[in-house]
Order: structure tokens, then C-alpha cells, then sequence
């Protein structure tokens, strides 16, 4: 006869009274368990122990320290319940990799926070994703030494939505706010990236990359690029505001092809961006040679030239000072009445069209279409 679990013991002795761990299906089919330090399940671990294919994790809000996992089942669910579950490392780690390392397939993660991961090749992650397909959603990532980190798959899509990533980086270059390897697709809309440490916001080495509608702001941090897709991609940069600051240790707020353009597909679209360039000089969208580049309706705040290396299509981008802007001191660029960028933008191809906005803090909305394209990230209502 097996001997007794701890936390069977526990429920015997009626330690743990709260509701049940899981609400069960007589089929076999997907089940959901509830997490929190009142309920059989106290940590997301002991949930990883038990879940299988098609279940939903539910924890409750509250810091979970030191609680580390790998997930190894398919098609689960992994949500903060009633608001944000806190998943802070405090020195511990899932295989020397990350907070959570994701190993299933097609994992949905909603409404968590990760942050303080570390590990001794200092590539520690809040999410080390090794599973095919990963959706992120309302989720936090802050002070790991990469907020999310990705290995190759050319057959997984990763989507990132109304998320946000701060101050993640080791300090040597090597580790991003975000940093996606070489998967089919990466999807990141409506969120907020600031404060990288020496590495990059974002870096993406997927197949095709949609980075459209969020806010991208180094701060007063040593941030590198902005945006980096060093090896292309066909990839679209639409409706985002993005601020690179005084103490960026690399001049290009986005970087295409510059480590060798091996994706399938040199296009790139730059649509409809709000560039602001902080350092005495700098370059907006640093090119690739023999890259296929088209930069639209993108207004420039700051010094520096909007384009190097391959001779991009360029229509209707306009440098303009700080005024016509609600509040460029607190980031918010959303256009004045005044401003000079009202109905000048250029006809775009309908499927690079920039048709969402930032909404602050990490929300997103549909771009108004009212007469003439402004130019910038912003629709004047």
C-alpha cells in the first residue's frame, strides 16, 4: 500500500480546511485547481505536481517566495485569480533556468508576476518557454535577468498582450527585457517595456514579428536597442511609442538584420511610430544591407538620422520638436490640435496599417480613422 502524501496527511488531520484543491469531471476531461496559502494547493509548485493536459490553475493574489516549477502539460492555463499572483525567485530557481520553465505546449499565462530570477550563467528568466506556442496576457516581468526567454522553434507563435517588462538584464548585454529565439512568430501589442539593463527592450529573432500599439521606454536606464530583430524577418512595427534615453549604450532605437538577415523574409514595414531620440545623436531604424525596408508616416523627436545601411522606401516621416504633443515630459505623445503631424500621413497597403494605439498602462485600443492618417502613433480624435 503507497504511504500517505504530506498533504493527504494534511487534510486528514484537518490542517487544511479550505475548498477543495480541483473541481473534478467524471469524463476524465480538463479540470481546474484552485491555489492559495489557505487551500490544499498552497503554491503554484504543488499544482505543476498534479495537473494534467487541459487544466486550469487558478491562484490567488499574494507573493509566492521562493516557489519555482516546470509545467510540463499541454494546452494548460495558468491565471492569477481576482488579481496578479506575485512569483518573486528569492534565490531559488526551476532547473537553473527560470521561475517557471514551460515546457508543454500551447501554455496560456494571464494575470502573473515573475520577477528576481537569477541563476549562475546569469540567463536566469521569469518564463523560460521550451514548449511550443506561449500566450502571455496582463502579466508583469520585472528585475529577472531576462523577463521572458525563448529557444528555437520554428513551428511556435508567441503572443504577448497588454504585459509589462521592467527592469530585467544582467548587466552584460547578453540578457533583454524580452528576448524571443528563433520561433514562427512573435505577436506583442498593448504593452509597456521600460528600463532594460544595458541589454535590449525587445529582441526578436522570429520568422515574423507584429510589434504594434505598445510603449517602449528606456528611461534612465543603459538599455541597447529599443527594438532589435537581428536576423529580419518579415516584420511589422506599427503605432508605437518609443523613447530611447540619455544613457542608451547604442545609438539605433531599431535595429533590422544586424547579425545576418537568415529569416526567409527581408521586409520590414515601420508604420506610424513615435520615435523620440534622447542622446545627442543616434539613428532611428538602423538597416541591414539588402534589407527590404519601407518607414511610414514615423514622426522624430530628437536628433539623429531616421535611417543607415540599405536606402529604405520613405514616405511622409516628419522631424518635429516637443510641442503639439499632450505631455512629452511624462511620455505621452498623443497629438494636440496644433500639431503639425494632423492629416499628413501617406496611403499605407491595408495589412500594414497601423489600427491600434497605446492606451496607458499597457492597454491598447483601435485607431480611429478619421479623414487624412496623422502621422505619429496617435489618431487625433
Amino acid at each position: 500500500m503507497r504511504a500517505a502524501t504530506p498533504l493527504v496527511l494534511a487534510l486528514a488531520a484537518g490542517l487544511l480546511t479550505a475548498a477543495p484543491a480541483a473541481t473534478s469531471y467524471a469524463d476524465g476531461g480538463p479540470r481546474t485547481w484552485r491555489v492559495g496559502p489557505d487551500r490544499a494547493l498552497s503554491t503554484p509548485s504543488a499544482a505543476a505536481a498534479v495537473a494534467r493536459d487541459g487544466d486550469t490553475v487558478l491562484i490567488d493574489p499574494g507573493t509566492y517566495s521562493g516557489d519555482v516549477a516546470t509545467w510540463t502539460q499541454d494546452d494548460l492555463t495558468l491565471r492569477g485569480d481576482g488579481g496578479r499572483a506575485h512569483l518573486r525567485a528569492d534565490g531559488s530557481d526551476a532547473q537553473g533556468k527560470a521561475i517557471w520553465v514551460i515546457v508543454g505546449d500551447r501554455t496560456t499565462v494571464d494575470r502573473i508576476e515573475l520577477s528576481g530570477a537569477a541563476v549562475p550563467d546569469r540567463n536566469g528568466a521569469g518564463i523560460r518557454q521550451e514548449g511550443t506556442d506561449l500566450t502571455v496576457t496582463r502579466s508583469w516581468f520585472h528585475d529577472n535577468e531576462n523577463g521572458i526567454l525563448t529557444g528555437a522553434d520554428p513551428d511556435s507563435d508567441v503572443v504577448i498582450r497588454r504585459s509589462r517588462f521592467f527592469r530585467n538584464g544582467a548587466g552584460d548585454g547578453y540578457s533583454h527585457n524580452l528576448y524571443v529565439g528563433a520561433v514562427r512568430s512573435l505577436t506583442v501589442t498593448g504593452s509597456w517595456l521600460w528600463g532594460a539593463d544595458t541589454g535590449h527592450e525587445l529582441k526578436s529573432r522570429a520568422a515574423r514579428n507584429t510589434i504594434v500599439a505598445n510603449r517602449i521606454s528606456d528611461g534612465d536606464a543603459t538599455a541597447s536597442y529599443s527594438i532589435d530583430l537581428p536576423n529580419g524577418g518579415l516584420s511589422l512595427v506599427a503605432g508605437n511609442v518609443v523613447v530611447q534615453g540619455p544613457r542608451s549604450e547604442n545609438p539605433a532605437l531599431v535595429s533590422y538584420g544586424a547579425e545576418g538577415l537568415t529569416n526567409p523574409s527581408r521586409t520590414l514595414w515601420v508604420v506610424n511610430n513615435t520615435f523620440v531620440n534622447q542622446r545627442p545623436s543616434g539613428t532611428y531604424v538602423a538597416l541591414a544591407d539588402s534589407s527590404r525596408a519601407h518607414l511610414r508616416n514615423n514622426l522624430l523627436v530628437g536628433p539623429g538620422e531616421l535611417s543607415s545601411g540599405a536606402g529604405p522606401d520613405a514616405r511622409a516621416n516628419r522631424r518635429v520638436g516637443p510641442g503639439g504633443f499632450v505631455d512629452p515630459a511624462r511620455e505621452d505623445y498623443r497629438l494636440t490640435a496644433s500639431s503639425r503631424a494632423v492629416d499628413r500621413g501617406a496611403r499605407v497597403p491595408s495589412r500594414y496599417r497601423a489600427r491600434r494605439q497605446y492606451v496607458h498602462p499597457a492597454r491598447d485600443e483601435s485607431r480611429p480613422g478619421v479623414g487624412r492618417t496623422d502621422l505619429g502613433a496617435y489618431e487625433l480624435r
